[in-house]
């Protein structure tokens, strides 16, 4: 199979779309006059055609090939990513264009699929989600010469919006940050992960990192995340390559961190030992409730913590939270020199100071 790696280009002179491209040794030139974005198409997809000569001559359903494609998956990504390509799948791909052929797919058979997503209120991360799945499994589809279609003008819907971050308001993260008070079989007792939440809000850690911080990653007032146990329990570095980081602790986290490794001496060698997601979640809603706090998820105290930084400079604030650099991270959610994080965190914990003692003075 021959495979385009170009485009059609516009010829002033001729007054017409031109692509010259190969197979087996054999070069072809294909045209259109159509003016504008349909005539390039026009001719890419005359283009196409002929390299597609001997793809998929069987002619196989998507159905059946985005079960190979799951099979073929499993053991080469985590688990977290089998399980999304089941549910895009099962959810979105098979119903909408399983009995396709793939040699017959165009963009408006992934158009349609992204529509039906955006119409039925999607958010445009969970669009972007699907849209990816559908560009892995066609390029599996190339790889394995089923397919020749590469999509070629297809959008997320502009309907699909970024849906909201909550965050703690002040008063509820007063209570958080004063009340280690929580409620078990009509008793108030002392909720046992109260520093986790804590420490959640007054560092920004995303919740997998918690579970995978142990002790050897505490040197002194520093702290590095080397890893993350995710929902399933596999241990991976981290949600992106800027997740792996070490900052220092500001001294409201500091404190936090020591109560925890006196109140509860590690066994495992991990800091945090935090039963199932699911137990920890009950545990940290059941604390909400018991102190009037406006429920969150656990996830967004680390939006918190991004929102109260807001005020610090960009750049200090996506080393902290593991950030890329081209990520809008004010946007979305609300120090390589030395000495550049130890000031960096005494801004953070004045920045809390500020919240939890509203009566001081603002420092200078």
């Amino acid at each position: 199979m021959g495979k385009r790696t170009n485009t059609a280009v516009w010829s002033e002179k001729h007054q017409r779309w031109q692509i010259n491209v190969q197979k087996d040794g054999k070069r072809r030139s294909f045209y259109s006059s159509t003016p504008g974005r349909a005539g390039q198409r026009g001719a890419n997809a005359k283009a196409d055609a002929w390299l597609d000569e001997g793809i998929n001559p069987t002619g196989e359903r998507v159905a059946a090939l985005y079960e190979q494609f799951h099979d073929e998956s499993v053991g080469t990504v985590g688990t977290a990513a089998i399980k999304q390509i089941e549910t895009i799948g099962k959810v979105w791909i098979i119903p909408c264009i399983g009995r396709k052929k793939a040699s017959d797919l165009c963009d408006g058979d992934i158009q349609k699929i992204l529509d039906k997503a955006a119409a039925k209120g999607r958010s445009k991360k969970t669009i972007q989600d699907i849209n990816g799945t559908i560009n892995k499994f066609l390029k599996w589809c190339r790889r394995n010469k089923k397919t020749a279609y590469r999509p070629d003008d297809v959008h997320i819907p502009a309907s699909a919006r970024l849906k909201g971050k909550s965050v703690l308001q002040p008063d509820d993260l007063i209570k958080l940050l004063s009340s280690d008070k929580t409620e078990y079989k009509g008793k108030e007792i002392v909720d046992e992960y109260i520093h986790s939440y804590r420490l959640e809000v007054l560092t920004g850690i995303r919740p997998g990192e918690l579970r995978g911080l142990r002790v050897e990653d505490i040197e002194g007032e520093r702290v590095n995340i080397r890893r993350s146990i995710n929902v399933h329990g596999e241990t991976t570095k981290g949600k992106n390559e800027n997740a792996v980081r070490s900052f220092v602790l500001s001294d409201l986290a500091r404190e936090e961190l020591e109560a925890q490794l006196r109140e509860h001496p590690s066994e495992s060698g991990f800091v945090f030992e935090l039963p199932h997601q699911v137990t920890y979640r009950k545990h940290w809603q059941r604390y909400c409730s018991h102190n009037k706090i406006a429920p969150v998820t656990l996830y967004e105290l680390r939006h918190t913590f991004v929102s109260v930084a807001k005020m610090l400079p960009v750049g200090e604030v996506k080393q902290l939270v593991g950030h890329s650099k081209s990520m809008d991270t004010f946007g979305v959610y609300g120090h390589a020199l030395d000495g550049e994080d130890v000031q960096t965190a005494q801004k953070i914990n004045g920045l809390f100071e500020r919240i939890i003692s509203p009566e001081k003075p603002a420092e200078k």
